[in-house]
């Protein structure tokens, strides 16, 4: 009997993101029509963080608060164990390709965890599901304060830009913490229509950040982005990003086995432990950089996103085939006795 071996296919999503960024190569925005796509981004924007917050479960959150230690590893992994090795990307990527794609392998390191992906991931490989909905939603929580906080840091520290920063910090709070905790205070008026009309809301994820990345692609081209990018810069960013998820997930395999950690909060560590957001990562970017640097910045961001996917697809589809595996021999045991 062979076997057939499944890959997963390409994200829909990253398709849209190609077509996007091809789309502002070709026909880019400029002038009035540019500073029209960033206003209608930034609202895009503010509304998709308002949904987020609206989305948050208080109980999904209490219910799963108790296994505190798993999530001070997950937080470990996406805060303390990525930044290292971001810096060292950053160091070694420097060497080689444009400083702003540098500073974007970096810069995608500091990013909180996503919460879909790494929930669906962690319900197919038999995870526990209430845990990875805590562990991913802290993460985010937390990557609200904390991004700006590293990038303030690691990146724009030993800069002469101070109002820079503090207008950084402003954008921030006024165009994604506000909006994200206004809609979590109302989220007992509007969250049981939220949670009904979920597939409805996913659209706005989506089309938002495409909004952002066409805009961002727009100024970038603008200054000669197809100039600065070659087949090598795209080349050392994908060996860059494989590197570090290999590294994360081979440690956090570790990490599981010696904390003796059960199957399924194993699992939730490997898949909220290694993920970034792209979906938070877009608008924190055009919050934090130069209009001219933010898609040079989120270039890396794009291209890890998809790694994880292919990558956590398949570790999920081979955990899941592990589980039915366990399942059949333990129903076929008593009929055997």
């Amino acid at each position: 009997m062979t076997r057939r071996l499944n890959f997963p296919t390409l994200d829909p999503f990253l398709l849209a993101l190609v077509g996007t960024v091809i789309l502002a190569s070709v026909l880019p925005a400029r002038g009035a029509a540019l500073q029209v796509f960033d206003l209608v981004a930034d609202a895009a924007i503010m509304l998709l963080f308002f949904l987020h917050g609206a989305k948050l479960s208080r109980e999904a959150i209490v219910s799963g608060l108790g296994n505190w230690r798993l999530h001070l590893m997950t937080l470990a992994s996406t805060y303390v164990l990525f930044p290292v090795l971001g810096l060292g990307a950053a160091w070694a990527g420097g060497l080689v390709v444009d400083p702003a794609l540098a500073t974007g392998l970096l810069f995608l390191a500091l990013l909180p965890s996503t919460v879909q992906s790494s929930i669906a991931f962690t319900a197919m490989a038999g995870g526990n599901v209430a845990a990875a909905v805590c562990s991913a939603s802290l993460s985010n929580l937390l990557g609200i304060v904390l991004t700006p906080l590293l990038v303030t840091l690691f990146i724009h520290s030993g800069t002469s830009a101070g109002g820079d920063e503090l207008a950084s910090v402003q954008k921030i709070a006024t165009q994604l913490l506000l909006p994200f905790v206004t809609g979590h205070l109302l989220r007992p008026l509007i969250g049981k229509w939220i949670d009904r009309h979920k597939a409805l809301l996913l659209p706005v994820d989506r089309s938002s950040v495409l909004l952002v990345v066409y805009s961002a692609f727009s100024a970038a081209v603008a200054n000669g982005v197809w100039q600065r990018v070659g087949a090598l810069d795209l080349a050392v960013l994908l060996v860059a990003s494989a590197a570090i998820l290999a590294i994360v997930i081979g440690i956090n395999a570790g990490a599981a086995k010696a904390a003796g950690l059960s199957r399924e909060d194993a699992i939730v560590l490997l898949f909220c432990g290694s993920k970034k957001s792209l979906v938070s990562g877009v608008p924190m970017a055009g919050a934090l950089f130069a209009p001219a640097q933010v898609g040079l910045v989120i270039l890396p961001v794009m291209i890890f996103h998809q790694l994880q996917l292919f990558v956590c697809a398949w570790l999920a589809g081979r955990y899941r085939r592990q589980l039915d595996g366990q399942t059949a021999t333990a129903q076929a045991a008593p009929a055997q006795g």
